[in-house]
């Protein structure tokens, strides 16, 4: 039987010669990543076409739409699930039975509660630390299962999640179909039914939410809000903006994160996640994942350029949406790609500078949160919607150096980020020592 440590010694830092490198690494490209897709909810007042962008803007929204897009939120997706092995792994070799459990579902729910405060606190309505903390506790059922059992339930999850995005394209379909059945209808002759008469009116409704007008509108009432509005607007602005996604996320779309957690389960165990597999397996991902991956994205794209991203143009018109496999292929690609200059030896300066960048992922998370709001928000500077495309990701950059920067003097001379070090003492109860010990 175990011997059972003290809190003091359970909770000590996972040793530097100890920690994964590459993992650590990969987790600060996919951080960065994360504001990239991230920055237009932060700062950018309007979609691409109602701004009629041209040039450098349209460029920079194409390139960024149809390759990386989506692919960073799957790595850290990927990476948290590969987190959950290695926090129950690194508990189990030092205690057993229930208490196991106990730590690991402790460091959830305060998880669970940093979600909390980037969204109503800081105001982020894209906050993804909920379904982590949530759907981290299902995961840890599934923790001892073989590497072939979770890539079986990472493909049911793709399953399931272009099911629903299709079930989606045609309860709008059938939206559309039965209105414009009902407005072809003689009503000289036709009194109207209170059934035709709703379906009518759901399908001129969904028609005008999407025109080119009521966007305009919306657009400058959220560049009014954002830039200029109270403390209390833009509370309710976000957190309403949160509310009205996040339960349909929870129940509806849980696939999208289950995926990728279950494959970053899969790879760890099969040292995919951690750089051991060979050359050819990371060539092949990359081939298929970004081949395939980028030919259906752009397949996609060309539907909704050609509709003006109009919803109720392309609900109308496409006849399969395929979103989430494209999304997984690239994602999968784009990861092999790194894992590709990794395994080469001739990027070990990059992977050394992320490196400190992704031990302090949860940090410059919410670092991320209250740099952006300060800058965008009315409370700050008050730049939404004052940026053309392009100038947000100047944004982006100056985020970046300053994260790089700050992450590598900091751990420097503390054994935590901060916010890392907040989530540990209070998932051990007890508080740890931050500063490193002078020599």
């Amino acid at each position: 039987m175990l011997h059972q440590p003290t809190t003091a010694s359970l909770a000590a830092p996972v040793k530097q010669e100890a920690r994964i490198i590459i993992l650590d690494s990969l987790r600060g490209f996919a951080i960065l990543g994360i504001l990239l897709m991230n920055i237009p909810s932060f700062g950018l007042s309007g979609d691409t076409f109602i701004l009629h962008e041209t040039g450098i803007n349209y460029r920079t929204w194409y390139f960024i739409n149809w390759i990386p897009d989506g692919t960073q939120r799957a790595m850290f997706s990927m990476l948290f699930g590969a987190g959950i092995l290695l926090f129950v792994k690194n508990v189990e070799k030092r205690i057993e039975g229930i208490r196991v459990a106990d730590y690991f579902f402790r460091r959830q729910l305060w998880l669970l509660v940093f979600s909390l405060i980037d969204v109503f606190l800081l105001l982020w309505n894209g906050d993804i630390l909920l379904d982590y903390a949530l759907f981290g506790m299902l995961l840890f059922t599934f923790r001892n299962l073989s590497p072939k059992k979770l890539l079986i339930a990472a493909g049911v999850c793709l399953l399931l999640m272009l099911a629903r995005e299709n079930r989606d394209l045609y309860k709008s379909k059938k939206v559309i179909a039965r209105g414009e059945t009902v407005a072809a209808m003689d009503t000289t002759k036709l009194k109207l039914s209170p059934k035709q008469q709703d379906e009518l009116s759901a399908m001129t409704e969904f028609k005008e939410r999407t025109s080119l007008e009521k966007r305009i509108k919306r657009m400058q009432k959220n560049v009014r809000i954002l830039s200029s509005g109270s403390y209390e607007e833009v509370y309710e602005f976000r957190t309403e903006r949160y509310l009205s996604q996040v339960m349909r996320y929870i129940f509806f779309e849980a696939w999208d994160v289950l995926l990728f957690m279950f494959l970053g389960m899969a790879f760890f165990k099969m040292g995919i996640l951690t750089g051991q597999a060979a050359s050819k397996i990371y060539w092949w991902m990359l081939i298929v994942g970004l081949g395939l991956g980028l030919f259906l994205s752009y397949l996609q794209m060309l539907e909704n350029v050609k509709y003006q991203y109009n919803n109720f143009e392309y609900s109308k018109h496409a006849s399969i949406s395929y979103y989430q496999l494209h999304r997984a292929l690239r994602s999968l690609g784009l990861f092999a790609a790194i894992m590709l200059l990794y395994k080469s030896g001739l990027f070990k300066w990059l992977f050394a500078l992320m490196r400190p960048v992704g031990q302090m992922a949860f940090t410059n998370y919410l670092m991320q949160s209250i740099i952006c709001g300060l800058f965008f928000n009315s409370m700050g500077f008050g730049m939404y919607g004052k940026l053309q495309r392009i100038e947000i990701y100047y944004a982006v950059a100056a985020v970046w150096i300053f994260q790089i920067i700050f992450c590598n003097i900091w751990l420097r001379y503390y054994r935590f980020g901060p916010f890392e070090w907040a989530w540990r003492s209070l998932t051990y109860w007890k508080k740890q020592p931050l500063k490193k010990q002078s020599a």
